[in-house]
């Protein structure tokens, strides 16, 4: 497995695992009171949150936990947040973005 990379404390720890024009998978490490910034992406998005708790934000924002699958659809709005646990997330981006022809 990739090593999760380590940054300021104030953004939680990514790692891209798996990385080619049909898809990304991202691993991220979330700590309590970190979170991803609310973004889009021209991919569609799965989130499969492997351990902890915490809050996802798409069409709503709804609370997660381990086993919990998110899908969201391409330019939709999501973020991630931990709350009080470490929340750990796998996102599968299909097809990798950029990777679309116009």
């Amino acid at each position: 497995m990739a090593r999760l990379a380590t940054g300021p404390a104030t953004r939680p720890a990514t790692s891209v695992i798996h990385d080619t024009p049909d898809a990304r998978l991202v691993l991220f490490r979330i700590a309590p009171s970190q979170a991803v910034s609310v973004h889009t992406t021209p991919s569609t998005v799965i989130l499969t949150v492997l351990s902890g708790s915490g809050m996802v934000t798409g069409a709503l924002e709804e609370e997660v936990r381990a086993g919990d699958v998110v899908t969201v659809e391409p330019g939709e709005p999501h973020g991630m947040r931990a709350v009080t646990e470490e929340l750990v997330i796998l996102a599968a981006l299909t097809p990798r973005p950029g990777s679309r022809k116009a």
